[in-house]
């Protein structure tokens, strides 16, 4: 077993009002669009957490994370998810991690330009364990950075310092982290 934590997009924090589409969490945990790099590399038993984005005057935070129980491709996923399928929200948030259309072309509302490699490896979880209340967020807002530079052996000034935008991690690591997520939930 071994574990990937990266960091999401600026803006990308649900501390403030920001909907998490990627992963989405939730009993049934997924990962579709983001970080291809990462869910290619993964197998099952593998673990997955996420780091909000930069929000000017915030302290990030680890948000969550999951347990890998399959990959399948995006045409699976919006059969198994159709709720995950791209949307926008009233807010003008654009939602959802699957990125096909039910032809199987590139969804409209997905914008990037590499989605040959973003078709494959759509991750679905198990197990998940991530902060959902505001007092949490705090907590781990707060912590967050400590933690992490206990667990890599380096210090810094902000998430960047201690694990750039992403960053694999050993099975200790991975428990320690979960113990900790725990902890704060508890």
């Amino acid at each position: 077993m071994k574990g990937y934590i990266y960091t999401m997009y600026a803006g990308a924090d649900p501390g403030h009002g920001w909907s998490m589409n990627d992963p989405i969490f939730g009993p049934v945990p997924t990962l579709g669009a983001c970080v291809p790099n990462i869910r290619r590399a993964v197998v099952r038993g593998d673990y997955i957490f996420v780091v909000s984005g930069r929000v000017p005057g915030e302290r990030q935070f680890v948000v969550g994370g999951f347990k890998v129980a399959e990959k399948i491709n995006a045409l699976s996923a919006l059969k198994r998810f159709p709720q995950n399928g791209l949307q926008i929200t009233p807010s003008g948030q654009v939602v959802g991690n699957v990125i096909v259309s039910p032809d199987g072309t590139q969804h409209p509302l997905d914008e990037h330009s590499n989605f040959a490699s973003r078709v494959e490896n759509y991750l679905v979880g198990t197990d998940p364990s991530y902060f959902e209340t505001r007092t949490q967020y705090n907590v781990a807002r707060s912590e967050t950075l400590d933690v992490l530079s206990g667990l890599f052996g380096k210090r810094g000034d902000r998430v960047f310092d201690i694990i750039g935008r992403h960053r694999k991690m050993d099975k200790d690591q991975v428990n320690d982290l979960l113990s900790w997520i725990r902890t704060v939930k508890s």
